[in-house]
């Protein structure tokens, strides 16, 4: 796994982030030492397949990256008439899940707002919707709950808000200090966080909760915070 150093010197330009070959090459060691529970996250979504994935049905992982949480929800199952389905638009991210990932995985490098979701029993969002421009999300989340089935499950991860003021930067510091202690520099926080700036937009719990109950998910529950990161399971 090799180490992420992208901000490791000074620029003297900040360019918005972006998943180019860059990011690609290092973003399992970034994901590691910049999002708390990320792996936690991972081998639960075992658990989640196991229990949610149903024969004759889809399982997608929407904005796969590399394919780590394609990997995880299909890690032991071995009913063939389930079918996995990988989407990212970063060409970079999916030439490497193409090395990750088996044939038996359909892997397409597509703007997930432009794929057709259907019969899904399974949906996973892992840390991609907070990369959507915020009043296009409710379109997407809405196809989404379209094509998915009775009873079938979203997971939905993201770098969250807080309406509160003073528990926001609270989160945020505490984040700062993970990433500290996780051996990035001032330096390299402060640059990556000025490279986010303009393309992620984290919202509070409740507006993600909110949305999903009016796009027609059932019942909506936060099964994992730490910090300013947290996953959220949607029934539908």
């Amino acid at each position: 796994m090799k180490i992420d150093k992208i901000y490791k010197i000074t620029h003297s330009e900040i360019s918005d982030f972006e998943f180019d070959e860059s990011v690609a090459n290092v973003f399992d060691d970034m994901l590691d030492r910049s999002v708390p529970g990320y792996r936690t996250i991972l081998s639960m979504l075992t658990t989640l397949s196991h229990k949610y994935a149903k024969p004759n049905t889809n399982v997608f992982d929407l904005g796969c990256s590399l394919g780590n949480s394609t990997i995880a929800l299909k890690d032991g199952l071995t009913n063939p008439t389930i079918q996995f389905i990988a989407i990212d638009n970063s060409h970079a991210m999916i030439t490497k899940a193409k090395q990750r990932l088996d044939k038996s995985v359909t892997i397409k490098c597509s703007d997930i707002r432009d794929v057709k979701i259907e019969n899904a029993s399974i949906i996973v969002l892992n840390f991609t919707l907070q990369f959507i421009p915020i009043d296009e999300r409710i379109n997407l989340l809405t196809k989404i709950s379209k094509g998915m089935n009775s009873n079938g499950v979203l997971v939905l991860s993201e770098k969250i808000a807080f309406t509160d003021p003073q528990i926001d930067q609270h989160m945020i510091e505490l984040h700062q200090d993970f990433k500290r202690s996780n051996g990035y520099t001032e330096l390299e926080i402060n640059q990556k966080r000025s490279a986010l700036e303009n393309v992620l937009k984290p919202e509070p719990i409740n507006t993600h909760i909110q949305r999903l109950k009016s796009v027609g998910f059932k019942s909506v529950e936060t099964w994992f915070q730490c910090f300013n990161f947290a996953s959220m399971i949607a029934f539908k």
